[in-house]
Formats: C-alpha cells, structure tokens, sequence
C-alpha cells in the first residue's frame, strides 16, 4: 500500500464499489428463477397494502414447500387479493393460486428453449457487469493521473496504485466469471 493518503482512499473507493457491482449482480441472478421454488424471486416485490407500497416479505411468511412450489401466508387474510394482484402484475411467469388462506405458486419446468434463453440473459448480465467494473477502473485512474499531473504524487507511487487498481479489476471481473458459470450451471441442471 502507498504511503498516501489521497491513494489509498482513491483504492478503497474502487474495492467498495467493485463490491456493490459484484453483489448487485448476485442480487438480480437470485431474481432469476432456475425452475426450482426460490424466494428470493419476490425480494423486489410490491404490495398495495393498508393504503401504501409494502415489500411482501413484510406482510407474511413465505416458505418453500417443495422443489417447485412456494407458499406465502400472509399475516393479514385480507392481503391475500392484493398480493395476488402485485404477484400477477410483477411478470415473473408465474400465476399464484389462492385457496383462501394462502397463496401457492407453483413453479413449472423449465423448457430447453427458455433456459438457453435465461442462460443468455445471464451472460449478458455478467457482461454489463464487468462493464461497470471496468468504468470503476476508468474512475479510479483518472483520479490517480490528477493526482500525479498535481505533483501529489510521484510517477512510481502512480505506477504502484495503478497496478493495484489493475488487480482489484482482474479479481472483480474473474469473480463476476465465476458467479456467471455457478448461475448458467444452475439454470442448465435438470
């Protein structure tokens, strides 16, 4: 690490936002639903309740009861109408099923032809995403060369950060690799 102050601040501004690029990513892939029953595919969701815009996990309980089938037991019944109408216009592909007293969306097979195309959102996900780590490294460099054209730093202490501002991308972007595989493998699995 540089003995610099301003340098050292500049690289731990590009982990932390290499960190949020990173679990951003990790978020919208969990908002990606892989034929199998997964909660997470409601984080975002929105429900009408009690005259304003509340996230459903705060409104019941939602649970896993097999493989392909989540169950959501709102606290208040009276929900259930408006839950079912947030679920339907939220476009996740899925029609929820009331029977009164909870709500069951069942999670039908993936086709061959849908997973290839999830697959390639995917893909292309991953790749916006090393976009934007790589926009973070544009950020991070310019900010080093002002601080070397400013006579702030000398020109080895600028070579040293922008190595390591070139390391944290390569680990960034080979982590955004990884992430990428696990999610098409997970989405391939039958």
């Amino acid at each position: 690490m540089s003995e610099n102050e301003k340098v050292d601040e500049i690289l731990l501004t590009l982990d932390e936002k290499l960190e949020k690029t990173v679990s951003v990513l990790q978020e919208n892939f969990a908002a990606i639903r892989a034929g199998r029953a997964n909660p997470h595919i409601l984080d975002k969701l929105q429900v009408e309740a009690y005259g304003m815009m509340s996230p459903l996990q705060q409104l019941g309980n939602i649970a896993v009861s097999d493989a392909r089938c989540l169950v959501i037991s709102p606290w208040d019944k009276s929900l259930l109408k408006a839950i079912e109408k947030a679920i339907l216009a939220s476009n996740i592909g899925i029609t929820p099923s009331n029977d009164g007293t909870v709500i069951r969306l069942v999670f039908p097979e993936l086709t061959e032809e849908r997973r290839r195309d999830l697959v390639k959102q995917v893909r292309k996900m991953g790749e916006e995403t090393k976009v934007a780590a790589r926009n973070n490294r544009r950020d991070a460099m310019e900010a080093l060369k002002k601080l070397k054209n400013g006579k702030e730093i000398s020109e080895d202490e600028a070579d040293n950060a922008n190595i390591d501002v070139e390391d944290a991308i390569a680990k960034c972007i080979e982590k955004i690799d990884k992430i990428v595989s696990a999610k098409e493998k997970e989405l391939l699995t039958v």
